[in-house]
């Protein structure tokens, strides 16, 4: 049930953001129309981060034809619709920001959270149209970036406390971005849904990228303890995050709960823990790292034998499994084979 302060604040505040003009007023909003454009969301930043590199490659090469060109932006923001809240005061550093990325259609903030939201000092945006029927690629990754842009450039955001998260299969997107993005995201808070990743959906990105993800990003699972099937997928989730050198894990239970939008007291509990400082052990990941290259080194050297012995298919087939597993850790020596594979015998 909503509050009756909620819907004071709800007929209160504008229900529109006009493009340009000075921070919207504190509290709910709807309906918010934003219009700056972020390099990280331009299509060809979304494939370098999101895709593998041999299937980089494959669209950029498709691109090249006609009517396969690849759009600077994949989204229009003048029809493109928010909902945000604000808290009253901004924390000394500045404010936290959650973009969020939800599993239903509306633009909406759970009413319960917002004095969780206020006693952390943290701003929450969320897009319409960004559910689990969206295009990840073209509607929901973009989406949740171009949120976090347009409410930087508005208001005094703490640039370590910038987080992604979403529910069910949100939080499996919010993951993804959380991968894909170390550089502007320090923390995911993971709410029912999660997947392993170095798998064909949860590519690694670029080496330099997945070392930032590794010792700068803190996860959070958030799942409702009743949640028996999801509990099962963050197991796995976290059990590759091990395997992958990506230490800064953590584990909140939501008691009694089910498949469910968490209430405050778990949520609260999951942000204080999302807030601490990430304490880094240089050695730790270092060895880590090294078992990992030693791995893919291997691999890469039994395809370069399957050509060499004039086994190019074979080499093919090897080559696409260690882009899958390894994605950007793979390049530049697995887009060198695959040119060598290519190349006319």
């Amino acid at each position: 049930m909503i509050s009756r302060y909620v819907l004071l604040v709800i007929l209160l505040i504008p229900l529109a953001a006009a493009a340009g003009d000075a921070p919207v007023a504190n509290g709910l909003q709807r309906d918010v129309v934003f219009t700056d454009y972020s390099p990280l969301s331009r299509s060809a930043e979304l494939i370098r981060r999101l895709l593998s590199p041999l299937n980089a490659l494959r669209v950029n090469q498709m691109s090249t034809q006609p009517g396969h060109a690849i759009r600077e932006q994949p989204l229009d923001l003048a029809h493109e619709k928010f909902v945000l809240y604000v808290p009253a005061a901004a924390p000394p550093h500045g404010y936290a920001l959650l973009v969020f990325v939800p599993p239903w259609e509306e633009a909406t903030v759970p009413p319960t959270w917002l004095s969780t939201l206020d006693r952390h000092g943290m701003i929450y945006v969320s897009a319409a149209n960004s559910g689990n029927d969206a295009d990840v690629l073209d509607r929901r990754v973009p989406l949740a970036l171009l949120a976090a842009q347009n409410i930087i450039k508005r208001y005094p955001i703490d640039p370590q406390r910038i987080y992604i998260g979403g529910f069910s299969g949100g939080s499996r997107v919010a993951e993804r971005i959380a991968l894909g993005y170390p550089d502007l995201f320090h923390g995911a808070l993971l709410m029912a849904g999660s997947d392993p990743i170095g798998k064909a959906q949860l590519t690694l990105p670029p080496s330099a990228l997945f070392q930032q993800f590794q010792d700068t990003t803190r996860l959070v699972y958030l799942t409702g303890q009743q949640d028996d099937a999801h509990l099962d997928m963050d197991r796995q989730s976290q059990q590759s995050m091990r395997d992958w050198c990506v230490f800064h894990v953590a584990t909140v239970g939501a008691p009694w709960s089910g498949h469910e939008v968490v209430t405050p007291a778990p949520l609260n509990h999951a942000l204080d823990v999302l807030d601490k400082p990430v304490q880094p052990d240089p050695a730790k990941p270092a060895d880590c790292r090294a078992h990992i290259d030693q791995a893919l080194t291997a691999q890469l050297q039994q395809a370069e034998s399957l050509l060499a012995s004039g086994k190019p298919d074979a080499a093919h087939t090897l080559l696409n499994k260690i882009d899958t597993r390894y994605g950007g850790l793979a390049a530049p020596r697995s887009l060198d084979l695959a040119k060598k594979i290519d190349a006319p015998h």
